[in-house]
């Protein structure tokens, strides 16, 4: 799909062009929020304010300044800083997105490969659970959205090299209370 043709006629008025960013995005906006709030009824709440706010305000998105996926990431973040404010969440339980059976990424290992995962995937979600809310949106925006480093200094407000640092920070705690192979993992994860 050919975002920039959507999005050019949706700024013309074009409805249709508006639905189809709606349904391309839907989803994705959705995980991000997930990632970032981890309950899915406030991720659905802010997934859905912000799209409705990228479209309705589709006139000020700058081609010129960022990809619109790069935009709407930032009005989702910013909107998912917002409810957890609100909320005074103490941090984002993963574990519990996971368990909902919203996976990040659409893979099905063998049995032996699925208990590991498993056992993987619930030392490291404990981990990110402990994790600063600026190192684990680093952490989310970077293996779970694929964003670059460029990307994420765009979406978190702040420079790119304080976006590498703020991934090799996240990425060192992690690897000091998990070790080295499950750091591994998650990087392997993020290239599927």
């Amino acid at each position: 799909m050919d975002d920039n043709l959507f999005v050019r006629r949706a700024q013309e008025g074009d409805e249709r062009a508006a639905q189809q960013l709606f349904e391309v995005y839907r989803l994705r906006t959705f995980r991000l929020a997930l990632g970032l709030l981890g309950d899915s009824a406030d991720a659905e709440e802010v997934a859905q304010d912000a799209l409705t706010y990228a479209l309705l305000n589709i006139h000020r998105y700058d081609a010129g300044l960022s990809s619109f996926s790069t935009w709407l990431h930032t009005i989702t973040v910013s909107r998912s800083r917002d409810k957890r404010r609100r909320k005074i969440l103490p941090s984002i339980p993963l574990a519990q997105w996971l368990g909902l059976g919203h996976q990040i990424r659409d893979h099905t290992p063998g049995p032996e490969s699925s208990y590991l995962q498993q056992e993987v995937e619930s030392g490291l979600l404990t981990a990110l659970d402990q994790l600063s809310p600026k190192l684990r949106e680093a952490i989310v925006l970077r293996f779970y959205a694929d964003c670059t480093y460029k990307e994420m200094g765009d979406i978190m407000g702040c420079s790119l090299n304080t976006a590498r640092s703020r991934l090799r920070l996240a990425i060192d705690k992690l690897r000091a209370q998990l070790g080295e192979e499950q750091v591994r993992w998650l990087a392997a994860e993020s290239v599927r």
